[in-house]
């Protein structure tokens, strides 16, 4: 790497605005916040809500007057 032209790489403080959530990561800014953490996240507590995807099917064919085979 040539000298003197890349930013300094440093370990830094990072904070969940949404559960509070403080941890460490290397970074080139300084201190910062970011929206949703491991700790916060629907998909990594498993407490994803998955949307009915049945409903729009049926409101699909609905609207299209198509008949389902039962």
């Amino acid at each position: 790497m040539k000298k003197g032209i890349h930013p300094e790489y440093k370990i830094v403080k990072v904070t969940c605005t949404s559960c509070g959530n403080e941890f460490e990561a290397g970074s080139t800014t300084s201190d910062f916040r970011v929206d949703t953490c491991n700790n916060c996240h629907p998909f990594y507590t498993g407490k994803q809500r998955f949307v009915a995807a049945a409903g729009r099917v049926e409101r699909f064919n609905k609207k299209y007057n198509i008949k389902t085979k039962e």
